[in-house]
């Protein structure tokens, strides 16, 4: 009893270890195969010793409320369902009745209330009893009637949700690959909880029906299929169901086993009701479990093979991603033969070495994944030098995460994102110019410096045959790198990639020395801290980068390519004309915190980095926090803001404490 009782406490600490990271920051420290095996593990030793440790797991239920959303009850628990990945178990517990077998979406629990024919509240899942009020950003779904013909109290569950395709076209837009996003459900999840409802209504949130909890007045014959019917006619999307019984269970399930694959939404398995509603509901519930519903997870195909080798991917950032490379094998009618392994702290629980027996499946049918390492024989050759540029690297411990970093700042990985940089939007911004074909542009020893870019025209044979490129596509990029080559200041600035030097720290440099771009690569560590958010660390990093004779050498290289245009009028005339603000912290009104600085610059005012005795607010949500920069406004008298103090500032509503 004492060896499952000490093994109960090891798995609820790491369970929840798991859920946390998963749930509240959007990471992933076990894979999904394997926090399954362990919950099952814990769940079948409580059974085992009729005993709970408290924080276990399979008591609770979704995510912690985090936000400054209104919080509000639930009249009764929003429990999760059991599961099982056995198709005779779903006819076993079906029996005799008849059942609807839906779509087990993944996304966030929503719960809708209508009064009067209108959308009066929208309250998510949350912890199962407390949800979060989320009613303006419901009003923006995709496809979410704000008015129905039906005038009683209508209580529904649904899930919301990013289709596949909306997400991949948002990704395609992120022109930085380390900064998309990982999945549809995190996004979603970010998207329905925002407190700027212009936010969620770019993210292409969906919102499917599952279940009626309330309807007064209205008569479903006792059936989970005429809610169904009845919610499709007030104009609700629903998830797709089919009718079963034991007869024609294993040819449904068959069915959704095919769709999965070329389903527009996220789903993790299935949903099996039983359509009698008086009959379900007589049922009960457990502790955690209502007992007239079952999910159906994927039993996943599971395919034994060698790890061959890790492959090692450095990133902009300096992360090298390991993946594991191992003998092809079909999985989910393709083939596979590399999965990401994400960190070396998940290599470590695997203890996986070249050459181990491993098991592999697909996340959802989709997503290659290791689900066991059967040998075991231990982690070996995590490299000590980048396999890109060779220099070396370090083990480093992030949140309880191991992870291995390239040290070298001059990696080639790191200057291929240094090039992307100066194409990307905000810079010099020239269509056509992706990452991958940066690559290959690169590779082919087109570009070895930013000059080059402009002079691609010395290789239209070569470009127009290669791989997705063509007569058309190379027109078109050069007419792109024409339009870029008149640009501004401020974009050549940004686009070179000081460290540290971002768009707002350009926008103040070049203003500051009235955008003579040679008295600003030519100014001491004195005179660049005397510019707004530039502070020693910052001033020392410019001249360190022209120091250097060959980046003297290349920026005059490349400024023979360009037209520098004048810069336009600044307006003096706006709301925050004269005044420096400082933000920090996460925003939760605005999109991110680039937007929330190009609506002070929109109204004339000026956002730097760094609190200054010429800082006239400092915006964080958190005011009362001990952070070095809201101790410096605080030194210096500086008036801290929340967003909601700012948006009274912009209305001219705000008084200071």
């Amino acid at each position: 009893m004492e060896e499952k009782l000490g093994r109960m406490k090891e798995l609820t600490a790491l369970l929840s270890q798991a859920a946390k990271a998963y749930y509240q920051e959007s990471r992933e420290i076990m894979s999904n195969f394997e926090y399954d095996r362990l919950y099952d593990e814990l769940s079948s030793l409580e059974q085992d010793t009729g005993m709970v440790m408290s924080g276990s797991p399979t008591q609770k239920v979704g995510y912690e409320v985090l936000s400054e959303l209104p919080k509000e009850a639930h009249p009764s628990p929003m429990l999760s369902l059991d599961k099982t990945k056995d198709v005779e178990a779903l006819k076993e517990w079906l029996g005799d009745q008849k059942g609807l077998l839906s779509w087990k979406l993944d996304g966030l629990t929503i719960v809708l209330t209508y009064m009067g024919g209108a959308l009066v509240k929208a309250v998510t899942r949350g912890n199962g009893e407390i949800g979060e009020v989320i009613t303006s950003n419901a009003r923006v779904f995709e496809n979410v009637p704000l008015k129905i013909p039906y005038t009683g109290t209508l209580i529904l569950r649904g899930e919301a949700v990013i289709k596949y395709s909306d997400f991949e076209k948002m990704n395609e837009e992120i022109e930085d690959a380390d900064a998309r996003y990982k999945n549809p459900r995190n996004l979603c999840s970010g998207s329905v909880r925002q407190l700027n409802n212009q936010i969620t209504a770019q993210r292409h949130v969906n919102f499917l029906a599952f279940g009626l909890v309330q309807a007064d007045g209205i008569d479903f014959n006792n059936s989970r299929a005429s809610q169904f019917l009845w919610l499709k006619s007030l104009g609700f999307d629903v998830v797709e169901y089919k009718a079963v019984t034991v007869d024609n269970m294993e040819n449904t399930v068959a069915y959704f086993a095919q769709a999965v694959e070329r389903y527009d939404m996220p789903s993790d398995g299935l949903v099996l009701i039983f359509d009698d509603i008086a009959y379900g509901e007589s049922l009960g519930r457990t502790a955690k479990f209502p007992r007239n519903s079952i999910a159906f997870k994927w039993a996943d195909e599971l395919r034994e093979t060698t790890l061959s080798y890790i492959e090692w991917s450095p990133s902009r950032t300096g992360l090298i991603n390991p993946v594991a490379v191992f003998e092809p094998v079909e999985l989910e009618g393709t083939t596979v033969s590399r999965a990401s392994v994400h960190n070396i702290s998940i290599m470590e629980s695997l203890e996986l070495g070249i050459g181990d027996t491993i098991t592999v499946y697909k996340a959802n049918m989709i997503i290659p994944q290791i689900a066991d390492n059967l040998t075991k024989s231990g982690v070996n050759g995590i490299p000590d030098t980048c396999p890109v540029c060779g220099g070396p690297t370090q083990i480093r411990q992030v949140n309880d995460v191991k992870s291995l970093y390239c040290t070298n700042p001059d990696c080639q990985a790191k200057k291929i994102k240094g090039f992307t940089l100066f194409v990307s939007r905000d810079a010099l911004n020239i269509d056509g110019l992706s990452e991958a074909t940066l690559e290959k542009f690169i590779g082919s020893g087109f570009i070895k410096e930013l000059a080059d870019i402009f002079r691609l025209e010395q290789h239209k044979a070569a470009i127009v045959e290669m791989e997705g490129f063509g007569q058309k596509s190379y027109d078109n990029l050069m007419q792109a790198i024409r339009n870029a080559s008149h640009t501004t200041l401020i974009r050549l600035v940004y686009g070179l990639g000081v460290a540290g030097i971002g768009l707002a720290n350009a926008k103040m440099l070049c203003r500051h020395f009235h955008y003579d771009f040679d008295a600003m690569r030519h100014a001491g560590p004195e005179a660049l801290t005397e510019v707004d958010g530039i502070g020693q660390v910052l001033a020392e990093a410019w001249c360190a980068y022209f120091a250097q004779e060959k980046n003297q050498e290349m920026v005059d290289r490349l400024l023979a390519c360009l037209t520098i245009e004048p810069p336009e009028e600044e307006d003096e005339s706006g709301e925050f004309a004269g005044m420096t603000f400082v933000i920090t912290g996460s925003v939760e009104r605005f999109k991110n915190r680039k937007e929330l600085q190009n609506l002070i610059e929109s109204k004339g005012g000026k956002a730097t980095g760094s609190v200054t005795s010429k800082t006239t607010y400092l915006i964080n949500n958190n005011v009362n926090s001990a952070s070095s920069k809201n101790k410096k406004a605080r030194e210096l008298g500086i008036p801290i803001l929340s967003e909601d103090d700012f948006v009274k500032l912009l209305e001219g509503e705000y008084h200071a404490h």
